[in-house]
């Protein structure tokens, strides 16, 4: 199973740093709305960091297989889909000057308390780790 993480952590930075090229040169050709290229931004940003995230959990499950880091990793792989998925989604329905902004906007909090609750285990698996020893 944790392999998986290594994986999903290598897919998401690969997307993120294409994701990322496309914001930086050609959202700006699409829209000059701040607003929106911000969206992206955030949306990018906060892959490539649970991409790396996720790569980190892998070499602790690795040393240290528990439950608990591996739903930390699994928080991390749903809040990116929810969280900078829901942005991306956000960025090409308000292009297309579309109501579904209504739906998809309410899932990007959902995705952050994801990225939330995985951090929290990512703790405190450090802290059970401690009292292992």
């Amino acid at each position: 199973m944790h392999r998986s993480f290594l994986l999903a952590g290598a897919i998401f930075g690969m997307l993120g740093v294409a994701l990322g090229a496309f914001g930086a040169h050609g959202l700006q050709k699409i829209t000059a709305d701040e607003s929106i290229i911000h969206g992206f931004q955030t949306g990018v940003q906060y892959q490539i960091y649970h991409a790396l995230a996720l790569i980190a959990v892998d070499f602790l499950y690795d040393k240290w297989p528990r439950k608990i880091v591996k739903w930390t990793g699994i928080c991390f792989i749903i809040g990116v889909i929810l969280f900078s998925g829901s942005l991306y989604l956000l960025t090409y329905f308000k292009l297309q000057d579309s109501d579904m902004v209504k739906i998809a906007g309410p899932i990007t909090p959902v995705g952050g308390l994801f990225f939330i609750a995985g951090w929290m285990l990512f703790a405190l698996s450090a802290l059970n780790r401690r009292s292992q020893r």
